[in-house]
């Protein structure tokens, strides 16, 4: 397996045609811990994102265009302070209109779900994202080959339906 930096397949995001669908099931991630918005938000300090980053611009515009961007989040009972973190960030990315919903890890074990992260960009192309013990991301395995692209969308299509809407599983969020 090839791994390549993330920044390899950053044009994914831009370039999809239809749908940009995420499975995030670790704990935490060591690139959240290392920022400031991480440290102030577990000290009780407001945090609030810019939404005129290109990044959200970005997203309406392709919401707006009729392109689904969206995620399931599988978050462990109680949640860990990663997850805890991205229960709050999930907010803007919302905002910006992604649709992000979110499964226990007991319901995602259940149901067979891999501990793994990946995008699935358009049904068709695989990007498994690869980390290390510390949570840090190693890089990325971009894929096309049929068989895992297919596995990955039964993956997308038993969490998407077992999944609980943000605002209906963090209340407050």
């Amino acid at each position: 397996m090839d791994l390549v930096p993330f920044a390899e397949v950053a044009s994914l995001f831009d370039d999809f045609e239809h749908t940009a669908w995420r499975l995030e099931s670790r704990e935490s991630y060591e690139s959240d811990r290392q920022s400031d918005e991480y440290r102030a938000f577990f000290v009780g300090q407001p945090v609030e994102e810019d939404l005129t980053d290109p990044y959200y611009v970005a997203r309406r515009r392709q919401a707006e265009e009729g392109k689904r961007f969206e995620r399931v989040r599988v978050v462990d009972e109680p949640p860990t302070e990663g997850q805890q973190y991205l229960l709050h960030r999930a907010r803007f990315n919302i905002a910006a209109g992604e649709d992000i919903r979110h499964l226990t890890r007991t319901t995602a074990e259940s149901l067979g779900l891999p501990r793994s992260d990946f995008w699935l960009f358009d049904s068709r192309i695989l990007i498994v994202m690869h980390f290390d013990e510390a949570d840090r991301m190693l890089g990325v395995e971009r894929t096309e080959d049929p068989a895992r692209v297919l596995e990955a969308c039964q993956v997308r299509d038993a969490a998407w339906h077992h999944a609980v809407p943000h605002a209906a599983f963090h209340q407050g969020g």
